[in-house]
């Protein structure tokens, strides 16, 4: 692809407040391509003066920028989205280059980024807050929401555009600046994501309302949770990454805004349609190849259906072309980088040390697709539920199959795990189902019905529960993360009476 229509030509710059720094501090972070583990291109990372600087251009920035109404700052939010909109397929193609997902799914993310501008700019007349009738008369109460002011954002190498969309485009209706921090996987993506912000920003004569970071977790990710000037940092991530931030940032009173890991099941009961369920599970398990954090991975199935659900399983993987992201007819790319694919396979020989059963796939590298990316085989695994590697995630296209009697103890199984983030049952049964989403049910943030575990729209809450963070973003009142909360009472008499009747004074 040509990477000027992106605005990426000699990549030496790795900072950005609206105009990229030229020099920028450290050695050079080189973004390499998992399909072939060759590098694209190099970027020099953000050194201590130029975390300054991009700070306080963003902090100045935020006094400017909350004093415009939200509707004017939706709708440049919006036009953002537009320009999404024209590079769509450029952009999804970086995706697929860099990041190794395939170019359906990488086209995907650029939309939900349009999607999320597009919701953005209709909420940005309904931050609501709340009238109140006061106990005092003459008496006017109410709430009203305030931007944070400039706020951290963390993303992950496997959604390297579309989370930081979420973030970013609710957070700057609210009022607010901000300060990304990419995966050191997919800076590329990242610069292009900026050079589009910037053209748009240009037109309004604005500039340090999106800004970027580029550096490793150590130094740039450091210093962006141990600021006192960052009110929330919104971090992507593993659930050990999210404990160090949220200890390090609440030592600061600050917030924390976390979607981190997820160790999501899929129930299958007897009278479930099968055709459907398979074709959820396929997309749901090997999808971006095993690395989202709303991968299924592990299936909870009644006894009397595993054999036949086996068995349409090995044959749906069968037909999983894997290969090039980029190619059309390819299902399944590479995984990012070849520590991941050390991880994978460090697993299977845990899972088989602990009981579980091989039942297809388990290879990788040239016995998979003849040059040497990062690729792997799906693997399915017959497990048992006391087995230890089934509490972590392994992110990776590793699924395990575990048998149940009946809907409690499936449910049972479902809810014991670290994590919380996503859920699914598919059955006819409308007591199953309802029960599934009831209370003594999933409990999971996201909870699905004949339906998978992934792929969810940009207009619910997206996020989980227990070591899944409890963050919200995205839609429904995800918004409030990004303000303060300001209660207001009015005294509009010349008396002063005091609430719960108390006399002082009299």
């Amino acid at each position: 692809m040509n990477l000027k229509n992106l605005g990426i030509k000699k990549i030496n710059f790795g900072a950005c407040d609206g105009t990229w720094m030229k020099n920028p501090y450290g050695d050079e972070l080189v973004s390499i391509n998992p399909t072939t583990a060759k590098p694209i291109a190099s970027v020099k990372p953000a050194g201590p003066g130029d975390y300054e600087q991009v700070l306080t251009t963003a902090q100045n920035t935020f006094k400017k920028w909350r004093m415009m109404p939200a509707p004017k700052r939706g709708e440049i939010v919006r036009q953002i989205g537009e320009e999404l909109r024209k590079f769509k397929k450029e952009l999804g193609t970086l995706v697929s280059l860099e990041m190794g997902k395939i170019i359906a799914e990488s086209e995907g993310e650029v939309q939900e980024m349009i999607d999320i501008c597009d919701f953005a700019a209709g909420l940005s007349r309904q931050l609501y807050g709340l009238t109140m009738h006061s106990e005092r008369p003459g008496h006017r109460m109410y709430e009203q929401w305030h931007p944070l002011g400039t706020i951290g954002i963390i993303t992950a190498f496997n959604f390297p555009v579309a989370v930081w969309a979420w973030n970013a485009a609710i957070a700057a209706v609210c009022g607010n600046t901000m300060v990304w921090k990419p995966s050191s996987e997919t800076p590329l993506c990242a610069i292009a994501v900026q050079n589009i912000c910037n053209r748009v920003l240009e037109r309004h004569n604005l500039s340090g309302v999106f800004n970027l970071l580029i550096g490793s977790g150590d130094r740039v990710g450091e210093a962006l949770i141990k600021d006192k000037r960052l009110p929330l940092i919104s971090a992507t991530g593993s659930c050990e990454v999210g404990r160090h931030i949220t200890e390090t940032v609440s030592k600061r009173f600050g917030r924390v805004l976390l979607e981190l890991g997820g160790n999501n099941a899929a129930i299958i009961l007897n009278d479930a349609n099968l055709d459907l369920a398979v074709r959820a599970i396929l997309f749901g398990a090997i999808g971006t190849s095993g690395q989202r954090c709303t991968t299924i991975r592990r299936l909870i199935v009644q006894k009397e259906t595993t054999d036949e659900l086996i068995k349409r399983l090995i044959l749906a993987y069968r037909q999983v072309t894997i290969g090039d992201p980029i190619n059309s007819k390819t299902l399944m790319g590479p995984l990012v980088n070849k520590k991941a694919v050390n991880t994978m396979f460090d697993a299977i020989e845990t899972i088989k040390l602990q009981g579980g059963k091989i039942i297809y796939g388990g290879t990788y590298g040239k016995t998979v697709v003849d040059n040497c990316g990062f690729f792997v085989e799906a693997t399915i695994v017959k497990a048992h539920k006391m087995m230890p590697i089934i509490q972590e995630e392994i992110f990776a296209p590793i699924l395990y199959i575990i048998e149940v009697s009946d809907l409690e103890e499936a449910v049972e199984v479902n809810n014991n795990v670290p994590q919380g983030l996503s859920s699914a049952i598919f059955t006819n049964n409308l007591i199953a189902a309802e029960t599934f989403l009831s209370h003594r049910g999933s409990d999971c943030g996201i909870a699905n019905v004949n339906i998978g575990t992934s792929g969810a729209e940009i207009g619910g809450a997206f996020g989980g529960e227990k070591e899944t963070g409890g963050g919200r973003e995205a839609g429904s009142d995800s918004w409030r993360a990004y303000m303060r909360r300001q209660t207001c009472t009015i005294n509009w008499l010349n008396d002063l009476p005091l609430a719960q009747g108390i006399k002082f004074g009299e």
